[in-house]
């Protein structure tokens, strides 16, 4: 029996890390061996990690499994979303149209270390004139 090809990607946004496994399907999409529509609370959320796949035109071609772990739903879905990308490229989909929607751009915003003498990471005790 021939074993299917699996192609792999990995995603990271803020403090969430995904690894990322898409094998020739019919669409179905799991993340931690749970269905995305009950692990994601929010629709938009969903919607934001198929875009590579929307913009590919491949959404029912490809099933998709992700491990991910650290940081919140959205930190956790724009992982996967850049991890499916990644994923993508590696099965010989078309590099131009996955990096002109941006795709293929990890997002570097990361939360800012707290500074000494500061409450936060910019928030300064209150002032007390007397």
């Amino acid at each position: 029996m021939a074993e299917e090809k699996k192609y792999y990607g990995t995603g990271r946004r803020k403090s969430s890390i995904a690894r990322v496994y898409i094998s020739a399907g019919k669409g179905k999409i799991s993340v931690n061996g749970v269905a995305v529509d009950k692990y994601m609370p929010y629709a938009t959320l969903i919607q934001n990690l198929k875009q590579p796949l929307i913009i590919s035109g491949v959404e029912a071609k490809f099933d998709v499994e992700c491990e991910v772990n650290g940081g919140g739903f959205t930190g956790q879905a724009e992982a996967i979303r850049l991890g499916i990308a990644r994923a993508l490229l590696a099965a010989g989909l078309d590099r131009k149209t996955l990096k002109a929607a941006g795709m293929l751009t990890r997002n570097p915003r990361v939360k800012e270390r707290k500074k000494y003498g500061l409450k936060a990471a910019r928030r300064a005790p209150q002032f007390s004139k007397r």
